[in-house]
């Protein structure tokens, strides 16, 4: 397995872009298939998250497999090749392997017919739509965007998506699980009233994953432990507290308007990310959603997703409440690992099911995290539109290599930082 990661940012860019444009004036009707028809899926982004993406695909449905695997890093391919030999007896020859920056435009020009996108967020937005411009459907980890350009990127590929008939089902979870499904058909029916508020928290504590060093990382070794750098990761309101928007937004139907901010970093001591967010997302109409999230450890936690009604309110996991706090509905309790459930929708509208296309919805809910995120880092009120239309977008300027030495630059000061 040849190591090309080496090639530059510059052509990593063009040949992005390249693909995505030969694709986008293709449109067909999707390729049919039958229920014993075999679905062949390849992996990019071979890490932890990838290897339980790639055994929760295998476990969702019959008549599916994997054929390819691509990561930046030789070792991630190993172990995850390994892996699928010992668990599944999968074997994946050495020329459906692939490594280096273009492993994903390699695995794309295979036979594949679902591309399964578990590598580091900044490169979803070159993944994502050259997969489309090849007509793969794919499973696209969140987030899914995390700077303004990358989510236009996203953004228009989704609607590529629609226009061949491709599937496409994002890691959010929520939106695939029971009891959260029939707690917001109760809702919808008007079991709580009108909404006029949520809240959104994921309140836990610190992620682990990097040996600090006193020399400045590499690019490779930020890749590495990318969710600790705001550039690949998009901080953590954007990499993991939009599960808790994006499930508020989906129950009250809604994009904000604006959001004012704050957050701050006292307690962490390597990469550039945030300890906590605190954001006033303003929803129109006097509506407000409050948003909580901290990486902080000995501290309380919640993770919830709750909204607030003129009758009452719910637990978005499955609970519904009257206005004197009296429980009146529960789920039941019975459901699938929600984690290989949304491969089984996945496999299941390939295969001749309801259409299905998550994209649409969780790049909005990215733009509201990443509004959330730029309120707090500037101390400023952030709209909508604002992150929508920005054309500004983060990463190395010069050549992308593991090697070279990169600074995104100070960690973001409220009230000087500006974009």
């Amino acid at each position: 397995m040849a190591d090309d990661s080496g090639m530059s940012r510059r052509d990593f860019l063009r040949s992005a872009g390249v693909a995505a444009l030969a694709g986008a004036a293709w449109v067909g009707s999707r390729k049919g298939y039958a229920q014993n028809d075999t679905l062949k899926a390849g992996l990019i982004g071979c890490g932890g998250r990838g290897q339980s993406a790639v055994r929760q695909w295998l476990e969702a449905s019959e008549n599916v497999t994997v054929i390819a695997l691509a990561d930046l890093f030789e070792d991630r391919v190993k172990r995850c090749r390994d892996g699928l030999v010992g668990d599944k007896g999968i074997r994946i020859p050495d020329e459906m392997c692939f490594t280096g920056f273009d492993c994903y435009q390699r695995l794309i020009e295979t036979d594949v017919d679902v591309v399964l996108s578990a590598s580091t967020p900044y490169f979803r937005q070159f993944e994502f739509p050259a997969a489309i411009a090849a007509g793969k459907h794919v499973f696209m980890e969140k987030p899914i965007a995390v700077d303004p350009v990358g989510a236009k990127r996203i953004a228009a590929a989704a609607t590529l998506a629609d226009e061949k008939g491709l599937n496409v089902v994002v890691g959010t979870q929520r939106r695939h699980e029971a009891n959260y499904l029939e707690c917001k058909k109760r809702v919808d029916d008007g079991a709580i009233g009108d909404i006029v508020g949520a809240r959104a928290y994921w309140v836990g504590g610190p992620l682990g994953g990097w040996e600090r060093t006193d020399k400045p990382p590499t690019v490779g070794e930020q890749i590495r432990s990318w969710q600790h750098f705001y550039w690949l990761s998009g901080d953590h309101i954007v990499e993991q507290h939009v599960h808790n928007i994006d499930a508020c937004l989906w129950f009250m139907g809604k994009t904000p308007v604006s959001a004012l901010g704050m957050g701050f970093r006292g307690r962490k001591t390597f990469g550039d990310s945030y300890d906590f967010f605190a954001v006033d997302f303003d929803m129109g109409s006097g509506i407000g959603m409050q948003s909580l999230c901290r990486q902080v450890a000995g501290c309380d936690g919640d993770v919830s997703d709750w909204v607030i009604g003129t009758k009452g309110y719910a637990n978005c996991w499955g609970a519904i409440f009257d206005a004197s706090g009296a429980q009146v509905w529960g789920h039941d309790g019975r459901r699938r690992d929600p984690y290989v459930q949304e491969h089984a929708d996945l496999a299941n509208a390939i295969r001749g099911g309801e259409h299905v296309n998550d994209a649409h919805a969780v790049v909005k809910s990215c733009i509201a995290a990443i509004m959330g995120r730029t309120s707090a880092y500037t101390g400023k009120r952030v709209s909508y539109d604002q992150i929508a239309n920005a054309g500004w977008q983060w990463g190395p300027k010069e050549d992308l290599t593991v090697d070279l030495t990169y600074d995104s630059g100070p960690v973001p000061v409220p009230g000087v930082t500006t974009y």
